[in-house]
């Protein structure tokens, strides 16, 4: 059984690790591991992109593993450049802890929080005097960090690079160090910063960590991985309807997908919804119905995935409009202030986009203009699911 689930663990729903032999070992050897997952707090949000590797660490977490969380508030102060075309902006110390806490919260709806040991990089970094900066700088050479292939990127096209990112991976690596991490977990896209961290650890006397990588997932429009940024994710908080339909629109190539890295229905099952879909014999989107419930009950739980299929249903399969309608704000203002004061866009520019790309909806006519007024009891419609009543 113990072999089964290695098996299940190394496979799937992983892109690579780093070395898969020494990884089996230490999992066969009986020992509790230290599961380092670190996290940058410039952004609040969870979508399921990251839910892929918070899945795997809860998995490992059940076989008696522990999890140290890192929240990275020095480093997110520099800014992860991983993927990024430009620096990113500093954040303040206020904004990085507002962060972090609406993180955790949304961190702890996959992981178990009473068997996680949450660790601050100021608990180290804090106490860092410029001679511990260069002692740790003087490990690594600048044509080292420049290999890492979006500083690379960046440096060809002569964009700037600023000195305080070229220090990010090394106190990333420090964390590793800090905590004597057995296993390193996040998306490929980490790859450059986790070896720096095993190599670290190497030359300051510790075993050199695990690199666990999980897949980047696709987002919702099917080409580019999930992003805030993009428009194309689907957060972990997000209401169950909302899930429901997002689900409901991702394109069929995504189906098995999304099965294998954010579900539980065992590989045999999925195996069967492969041959279906090859040979045309399942109906795509019964399998998305059944991807959608196997998702909210995760974060939500049944009840709550039953009632958002029933609303999907109702409301987009059927139209009809929903038997209950949620009350807004009085109607002051712009309908691009009110999408934003009623929570249905989180900016003034994605209210504006909404609106004029005509998913915005008021007493069942289409309006694409943002500057739109309207009395009280009016019934507004964003997208295909979403319904509230101004007062």
């Amino acid at each position: 059984m113990f072999n089964q689930d290695i098996g299940y663990l190394l496979k799937r729903g992983v892109a690579e690790i780093i070395v898969e032999d020494e990884m089996l070992e230490l999992l066969r050897s009986g020992k509790k591991l230290r599961l380092k997952e670190g996290f940058d707090p410039s952004f609040p949000d969870i979508h399921l992109g990251h839910m892929v590797a918070l899945r795997k660490l809860r998995q490992f977490q059940e076989l008696g593993h522990q999890i140290v969380l890192i929240v990275a508030d020095w480093t997110a102060q520099i800014g992860d450049p991983s993927g990024m075309s430009a620096t990113r902006p500093m954040l303040s110390l206020e904004q990085v802890k507002a962060n972090a806490e609406t993180y955790m919260q949304q961190f702890f709806k996959v992981v178990d929080k009473e068997k996680t040991e949450i660790r601050w990089q100021s608990e180290w970094f804090g106490k860092f005097t410029l001679t511990d900066i260069i002692q740790l700088t003087s490990k690594f050479t600048v044509a080292q960090f420049l290999a890492r292939d979006d500083f690379s990127a960046r440096y060809k096209a002569e964009r700037p690079i600023a000195l305080t990112e070229l220090l990010y991976p090394l106190l990333q690596a420090y964390d590793s160090v800090a905590i004597q991490a057995d296993v390193e977990f996040g998306g490929t896209d980490q790859k450059f910063n986790f070896l720096v961290g095993r190599e670290l650890q190497s030359m300051m006397g510790q075993p050199p960590q695990q690199c666990f990588m999980v897949p980047l997932l696709v987002g919702t429009d099917g080409s580019q991985k999930m992003s805030k940024s993009l428009g194309n994710y689907i957060g972990v908080t997000d209401p169950p309807e909302e899930i429901y339909g997002k689900v409901m629109s991702i394109p069929d190539s995504l189906i098995m997908d999304y099965f294998e890295l954010l579900t539980d229905v065992p590989d045999q099952e999925l195996e069967e919804f492969r041959q279906g879909l090859k040979g045309a014999t399942i109906n795509p989107m019964e399998l998305k119905k059944r991807l959608a419930r196997e998702i909210i009950t995760q974060l939500y739980d049944q009840k709550a995935a039953t009632g958002a299929e029933e609303h999907f249903e109702r409301t987009v399969q059927r139209k009809q409009m929903p038997e209950e309608i949620s009350l807004g704000t009085k109607s002051v203002g712009s309908l691009q202030d009110y999408l934003v004061k009623n929570r249905f866009a989180k900016s003034r520019s994605e209210a504006k986009r909404l609106i004029e790309q005509g998913a915005v909806y008021i007493d069942g006519k289409r309006v694409t203009d943002v500057n739109f007024t309207f009395p009280k009891d009016t019934i507004i419609r964003v997208g295909k699911r979403r319904y509230i009543k101004s007062t």
